[in-house]
Formats: C-alpha cells, structure tokens, sequence
C-alpha cells in the first residue's frame, strides 16, 4: 500500500482565526498541555473522511464488490466539492479534554446550533451518498470504516491544540476564551482527482 501512503486525510474543517484576545492567551495553554500546537494550524474538524482510496477499499469490501472503484471515488470527490460553505462564526471553551484516547488534549467548544446542524447535515449527507452508491447497514458501515476512523455517532465540537502531560489526564477547567472560525473548508482540496470535464 505504498501508493497510499503518501496521499492525505480528506476533512471538511473551520480554521480558527483567534482564541481569547491574541497570542498571548492562547500561549496560556501551555500551562496544561505539551507541544503546544502552532496557531495558525488551528482547526476544528467536522467531518472526517479520511484517505480516500483507503475509503474507497472499505466501500468496496462493504459492498463485496458490488461498487465499482471509479465510481465511488467520481460520487465522493464529486459530493464534496458540491458541500455548502459554513460561514465563519464565534465560539467559546472553558475546558480542555483529552482526546484520541488520551495522548491529546482539545479545547471542548460550545458553537452556535447551525454549526450542530451543518455538522448533522454532513453526516445526512454522507448517509445519502452511501446509500447512491448502494451500500445498506450505512451506519454500521460509517462506525466501523477504518478510513472514516469514527470513534462515537457524537459529535464534540473540540480543537486538538497539544500533547497531553500524561496518559491518563482528566478534564481541566480554564478561564473561558472567545475562539473565532473562519468558513469551513475541505482540507488538501487541491489532492481530490479532477472531475472528468
């Protein structure tokens, strides 16, 4: 699986623009966590894709054969770069978790109601697409696809923002920071294959 290894994770995210007032509260949260993340890396991811043939092979397999490769990869490429734009909006955190099974820590966000829907809309999205390319048991499919690497049917608004001090860390309280988004956007856009003109 050479081939794959070198081609990018496919999300659909919102950049972070600020937390808190600038820098210097943001550089505040290297208090709690290590390899504080840089800022203008910040994301908050809404839906996870993945590696696309890696999604594609999963599809495949699902289906025993059933959906043809091209195909599926034409109908995901396609339904993703057709996605509405999020506009940006505001946020707030007063608590990091720990995220992945703990060897990170995340600011958990609170976000207005059309973020949840946008994000309910994605997954509605994704159902819809899934169901086109004729798979059933779609959401026994979506939580065990190695490639779309669900962990829960619940979203958290959350941005990973370091390494976690110690296997085990629980929840933390810090003083609430204002967190600004920018319009959602799909992560390596410029790697999804041409649409056939």
């Amino acid at each position: 699986m050479t081939a794959t290894a070198a081609m990018p994770r496919i999300t659909v995210e919102v950049p972070v623009l600020r937390v808190g007032a600038g820098l210097g509260d943001y550089e505040g949260l290297n208090r709690f966590v290590d390899s504080l993340r840089k800022p203008q890396g910040l994301h908050m991811t809404l839906l996870h894709v993945g590696i696309l043939d890696e999604l594609v092979e999963d599809i495949a397999a699902w289906t025993k054969g059933r959906a043809e490769p091209g195909e599926v990869l034409a109908e995901i490429t396609s339904w993703l770069t057709e996605l509405p734009v999020l506009q940006g909006f505001l946020g707030k955190s007063d608590k990091l978790v720990p995220l992945g099974g703990g060897r990170l820590m995340g600011l958990e966000v609170d976000v207005p109601q059309e973020v949840h829907d946008y994000q309910a809309l994605l997954v509605q999205g994704l159902h819809v697409l899934f169901d086109e390319l004729g798979l059933d048991n779609i959401d026994d499919f979506i939580l065990s696809s190695p490639a779309l690497g669900y962990r829960s049917p619940r979203w958290l608004p959350h941005i990973a923002v370091g390494r976690a001090r110690s296997r085990h860390e629980p929840p933390m309280e810090i003083s609430p920071v204002a967190i600004e988004f920018g319009d959602s956007r799909i992560r390596h856009r410029e790697t999804l294959p041409a649409a056939d003109s």
